[in-house]
């Protein structure tokens, strides 16, 4: 079998993706990941540098990899032994498996010659990131529709749905960008929280500290009579109910500014958070269950849950006659990376609207 090589100027195409039991899936495939080498990772042996790096897979595999060319190093096959130099390149040639996301559609909702706004499902990230690329917002519009390039103007987490913005140029994303950072945008969400929420309007102003390490976020207020600076942004968000059943509350989130969780931390702080938020619901509920608990998987967990393995054998019978199965793969026969369930639900929060001067756009309001 010859292998074709795909790099990240592959654009994704309609049958890259699998449709399987309510989930979006892409069929695997071979893919060159490059790097260059920083200082810090100077000095360590090409094996141990991935080993300690990349830790998803076993030390005897990146021995091999190695031994057998699926890692180079400025384009030649090197020893396992071999001791890396700054600013060296380093070529992974593998199998690549995307994660799952559910299979819901990306709805474009208005198309102009400089801008293209879409109605994103909960689940799928906006951009390549991490495990995904062609199981992105931006991938599946370039497959599906053929739009390309696009410049997201704002993000919005994996498990949030509804309002995303992209620009057509880069010209018009830079607009966007000065915009955003004159503060002339306007962003609103609705959420589901936790409880009754107060009636009258109620505004947090709050700085917000994220933790990359956890993958989450806390309030801190500071205090000016200490001599150690805050690690937090500033960060403000306006909410105001909409309407309530006395054992959840639907609710208008305003953010000021746009911190990492802002809205979701935010709430978690009033004491109402998002009712299924369970990467800062934890707290206040006791009773959490499993499709609740793999809500925010992704979200800053770094334990993946056990693999449910009737979806995996599954996949195995319905799914692998879709793709080869590489003999060095530590992913396969499996359609998806190990460690993903079958079953995850999108974060109760949805945008519905961003505004600027002179322009407006909209989503429609979830189900």
């Amino acid at each position: 079998m010859e292998i074709v090589w795909q790099t990240p100027a592959n654009p994704p195409e309609r049958q890259d993706y699998i449709f399987h039991k309510g989930r979006h899936l892409v069929r695997p495939y071979y893919f060159e990941f490059i790097s260059r080498v920083k200082n810090r990772w100077a000095g360590k042996t090409v094996v141990d540098f991935f080993a300690q790096e990349f830790k998803g897979r076993p030390y005897d595999y990146y021995v091999s990899a190695v031994q057998c060319g699926r890692i180079q190093v400025d384009g030649e096959t090197v020893p396992v032994s071999y001791i890396l130099r700054p600013s060296q390149k380093i070529s992974h040639f593998l199998h690549r498996h995307e994660p799952p996301v559910m299979a819901s559609d990306v709805t474009v909702l208005v198309e102009e010659p400089d801008v293209v706004t879409v109605c994103k499902p909960a689940s799928v990230p906006v951009h390549p990131c991490g495990q995904y690329r062609k199981n992105t917002v931006v991938g599946i519009l370039q497959a599906e529709h053929g739009l390309a390039p696009l410049f997201p103007v704002h993000r919005l987490d994996r498990l949030v749905s509804g309002l995303l913005i992209l620009a057509r140029n880069a010209t018009k994303a830079d607009l966007f960008r000065q915009q955003i950072e004159g503060g002339m945008l306007q962003k609103q969400y609705i959420a589901k929280v936790v409880g009754t929420f107060p009636e009258k309007e109620l505004l947090v102003d709050i700085g917000i500290y994220y933790n990359h390490r956890e993958g989450r976020s806390t309030v801190e207020a500071g205090d000016s009579c200490r001599d150690t600076p805050t690690k937090g942004k500033t960060a403000s968000t306006k909410f105001t109910r909409i309407s309530s059943n006395g054992t959840h509350s639907i609710v208008l989130c305003e953010p000021v500014t746009g911190r990492t969780h802002q809205i979701r931390v935010h709430l978690q702080y009033t004491g109402h958070p998002i009712a299924n938020d369970m990467l800062y619901l934890s707290e206040y509920v006791d009773n959490r269950s499993d499709v609740g608990m793999s809500a925010d998987r992704a979200a800053g967990k770094s334990l993946i849950p056990e693999t449910n393995n009737m979806y995996v054998d599954d996949c195995e019978e319905t799914c692998s006659k879709n793709f080869s199965i590489d003999p060095m793969c530590t992913q396969c026969p499996n359609l998806a990376p190990t460690g993903y369930e079958e079953h995850e639900e999108g974060l109760w929060l949805h945008c519905i609207r961003y505004s600027g001067p002179g322009w407006k756009y909209e989503c429609p309001y979830p189900g």
